[in-house]
C-alpha cells in the first residue's frame, strides 16, 4: 500500500533543502553536509532511499493525500545550534503551509533533527518526529529518527565487513572531542540557560554536559583492569574543522579506523540528548557502550536495544569497565562474530535511511488504518 503525501515545493526557501523523506521526489538543491567536504562521511546516505522511496511514497495532491509532510525539517528552520537564530522568513512559510493542511483536515507531519531538536516549535497540530528525545519528559510515543550517515563499509569494502575475533580482553574504542568540566564551561553553561529562558522560557540541559559525560567515561575505562582502551581524544570538535580540508580529512580516517580497531566503542551523547556515533558504529559492525542519559532511541518498541549495546545508565559510570567484561562473557567466540552481523544488519534494516523509510511507511499505514489506536498530536 502506497502511502499518498502531500507537499508543496512553493514552501520551501529557496536557501533550503528538502526535508530527507522527500529526496526521492524532489531532489537535493545543495549538498549541505554536516560534515567537512572531502571527508568519507560525505558519502550520500540516501543512495538506496532515492532509488526505493517512490515505492513507499507517492507525491499527490493535498485532497487525495493520506498524509502532509513539512517541505523542510525543523532543524533548517530553528539553526543547527541553541545559540542560531530562527529563519523568519522559513517560520513564516511554516506556518502557511501548516494553516493549508489543517484547513483541508490532513495531518501535518514535521521532521526536526539537530541539536536543538527536544524544543516546541510554533506550530500547532503537527505530528513532530524529533532526533533528541528525554524519556521522563515527554508523553509522545513516536518514533524517533536517526542520525542519517553514509555507507563507509559499502564505499570503502564494498559491503564486506571487516570481522574482529573475541579475545580474553575487550578493546574499547573512542575517538573524538571530550572535555572536563572547567570555569570556561560553567560560565557557558550559565549563558545557555540564560538565552534558553529568554527564548524557549526553560532551562534546559546544557550542551556541555555530553563532553563533560565522555571526558568521566573515558577516565574510568582508562582506569579499569577489565578492559584495553584505544583512545584518541581531541579538543576540538570534527564539525569545526570545515575550513580545514586536510585535517578534516585525516580526523575522519583516524575516526573510522578507530572504529574498526576496537571491539566496542563508547557511544554518548554531544550537545543534544543523542549519538551520532551510535550510528556510525553499528554501521560499521561493532558493538556501541552506550551511556543511557535519559534517552528515547529509535524504534526501541520494537528493537532490543540491549541485546546490541554494552548499556550503561549514566549513574552507573563507575561501573562501565565491569558492564563491559560482563557483556564479553556472556559471548562465544562465535556469539562474537555473529553480533558484529547482527549490528549492521540493525543498521541497514533500521537506521540507514532506507530502512528508516521503510519502517516509517509502515507505521504511517498502522496510523490511518488505527487512528482510534494513534498516538496524540505533539506540538
Amino acid at each position: 500500500m502506497l502511502i499518498k503525501v502531500f507537499s508543496d515545493p512553493c514552501f520551501l526557501p529557496s536557501n533550503m533543502n528538502p526535508d530527507p523523506i522527500l529526496i526521492p521526489f524532489w531532489g537535493d538543491r545543495f549538498n549541505k553536509s554536516l560534515y567537512p567536504s572531502g571527508t568519507s562521511f560525505t558519502y550520500d546516505a540516501h543512495n538506496t532511499y532515492r532509488e526505493i522511496g517512490s515505492s513507499l511514497f507517492e507525491m499527490t495532491s493535498l485532497e487525495e493525500a493520506d498524509i502532509a509532510l513539512m517541505p523542510m525539517n525543523w532543524r533548517t528552520v530553528r539553526g543547527g545550534s541553541w545559540r542560531s537564530k530562527p529563519d523568519k522568513n522559513a517560520i513564516d512559510l511554516a506556518s502557511q503551509f501548516a494553516k493549508k493542511v489543517h484547513q483541508a483536515g490532513k495531518p501535518l507531519i514535521v521532521f526536526f533533527a539537530g541539536d536543538c531538536s527536544d524544543e516546541q516549535i510554533p506550530i500547532d497540530n503537527a505530528l513532530v518526529f524529533r532526533m533528541s528525545v528525554y524519556r521522563s519528559k515527554t508523553r509522545s510515543t513516536l518514533p524517533v529518527p536517526p542520525a542519517f550517515i553514509g555507507d563507509q563499509i559499502q564505499q570503502q569494502f564494498q559491503g564486506e565487513l571487516p570481522l574482529r575475533h573475541k579475545q580474553t580482553q575487550p578493546v574499547v574504542g573512542y575517538c573524538g572531542f571530550a572535555r572536563s568540566a572547567s570555569l570556561k564551561q560553567v560560565a557557558r553553561t550559565a549563558l545557555y540557560h540564560t538565552t534558553m529562558l529568554a527564548k524557549q522560557r526553560r532551562l534546559g540541559v546544557s550542551p556541555n554536559k555530553g563532553q563533560i559525560l565522555r571526558s568521566r567515561a573515558i577516565h574510568r575505562l582508562r582506569q579499569s583492569p577489565y578492559v584495553q582502551t584505544n583512545f584518541i581524544v581531541r579538543d576540538h570538535s570534527f564539525f569545526d574543522l570545515k575550513n580545514n580540508p586536510t585535517l578534516a580529512r585525516q580526523n575522519a580516517a583516524e575516526y573510522f579506523q578507530n572504529i574498526l580497531d576496537s571491539d566496542y566503542v563508547l557511544c554518548c551523547r554531544g550537545s543534544a540528548n543523542y549519538s551520532i556515533r551510535l550510528f556510525e558504529v553499528l554501521s560499521s559492525g561493532r558493538i556501541p557502550v552506550f551511556i543511557n542519559t535519559d534517552c528515547v532511541l529509535p524504534w526501541d518498541a520494537s528493537i532490543d536495544w540491549k541485546k546490541y549495546c554494552v548499556w550503561v545508565e549514566e549513574n552507573e559510570l563507575h561501573l562501565i569497565g565491569e558492564k563491559v567484561m560482563e557483556f564479553h562473557q556472556r559471548l562465544s567466540p562465535g556469539d562474537f562474530v555473529e553480533l558484529q552481523h547482527q549490528c549492521r544488519k540493525l543498521w541497514r534494516e533500521w537506521l540507514s535511511s532506507e530502512g528508516f523509510y521503510t519502517h516509517f511507511h509502515q507505521y504511517v499505514r498502522q496510523y490511518l488504518t488505527q487512528p482510534q489506536r494513534a498516538v496524540p498530536f505533539d506540538s
